[in-house]
């Protein structure tokens, strides 16, 4: 498959048949992860694999979140929850924050998208779905989360990403034409 109809085909997968991604298929998505472009070559990410008995840790954490934002909407919580449970794997990613220097902190967060993206990418070549989670049961701007992965103050959390093998077919997603995206100078 070439790289456009990779890109064409990928899709956030949410849906996960119940068992565990090989090792060396997380290897290689952290492998590919890290040849993302990135600013300087600093390579400002860091990845947190989290799987078995961390796993119920971060959906007891997850629960404990959701609660407290949905009070009132508890079938979007135990929607969440299944999901969560659903997924063999999850990996959190943070990325770099330089102190006093928000420029460069910046650049390195777009490193740690690309990266992000580079693992999607990889995903779908390993037969694997892949979703990026940033609200919700991601976890993402929630002090918790931090706390939980051990994450140091001079990294930022940037997503949290779900990963199995697809238990359905993701349908297709229809795209603006990029010529109404576009401004020639």
């Amino acid at each position: 498959m070439s790289i456009i109809e990779t890109l064409k085909s990928r899709r956030a997968v949410r849906n996960y048949e119940p068992h565990e991604v090989e090792e060396d298929k997380i290897a290689i998505l952290l492998e590919a992860a890290t040849w993302a472009p990135n600013d300087r070559l600093r390579e400002p990410w860091h990845y947190y694999v989290i799987r078995g008995e961390a796993k119920q840790r971060y959906q007891n954490m997850a629960l404990e979140y959701l609660e407290e934002r949905f009070p009132a909407k508890p079938n979007l919580v135990k929607e969440s929850l299944t999901v969560l449970q659903n997924t063999p794997l999850i990996i959190v990613v943070t990325s770099d924050v330089i102190p006093g220097d928000e420029a460069s902190s910046e650049d390195n967060e777009y490193a740690v998208c690309c990266s992000i993206h580079s693992m999607w990418l990889a995903a779908r070549e390993l037969g694997l779905g892949l979703v990026w989670r940033t609200r919700g049961i991601g976890l993402v701007r929630d002090e918790r989360l931090n706390r939980f992965i051990g994450s140091p103050e001079n990294r930022k959390v940037i997503g949290t990403i779900f990963i199995g093998y697809s238990s359905s077919e993701t349908p297709n997603t229809k795209r603006m034409s990029f010529t109404e995206k576009t401004t020639w100078l």
